[in-house]
Parts: structure tokens; C-alpha cells; sequence
């Protein structure tokens, strides 16, 4: 399991969650940022600090949300 950066983020860059995550599992990409959920240990902490409430655990995206969960997938596949 793992949290997702909706598009919410685009141009946003708050940058919140990048001082909070404990893995580093967070990296820009394009106009936004991206969570590597290969590395993302499920702990929630860039979801409560995250201003523009861009962050949802991947059980809890709406549909609408989903392309943002599998660029994130796509971008990190080795």
C-alpha cells in the first residue's frame, strides 16, 4: 500500500512532505511531486502535512484519481 500525489499538486510545490517523509520516497516530476510507492512505508506523514490536501492513501483515491496512482507506478517501474 502506499499514498499518492493527486494533480492537485500540479504547480503547487509546497514542498510539505518532502521534510516529513521518512523514506525519501517523494521526488518532483514534472509539475509536480510523485511518491515512489515502491519505497513508501505507509506511514501518512506527507498526507498531514500536505496544505493543499493533494495526498490520499491509494484505498481512499477517488477515480477521478486514479491516473495520478498509476503515473506513479509507471514513472518508479525499474
Amino acid at each position: 500500500m502506499a499514498f499518492v500525489i493527486t494533480e492537485a499538486c500540479q504547480d503547487e510545490k509546497a514542498a510539505s512532505c518532502l521534510d516529513v517523509c521518512p523514506v525519501d520516497c517523494i521526488k518532483p516530476v514534472g509539475k509536480q511531486y510523485v511518491i515512489d510507492p515502491r519505497l513508501c512505508i505507509d506511514c501518512g506523514a506527507c498526507e498531514t502535512v500536505c496544505p493543499i490536501e493533494a495526498i490520499y492513501h491509494e484505498d481512499e483515491l477517488l477515480e477521478a484519481d486514479q491516473p495520478a496512482r498509476i503515473m506513479a507506478i509507471n514513472h518508479f517501474r525499474s
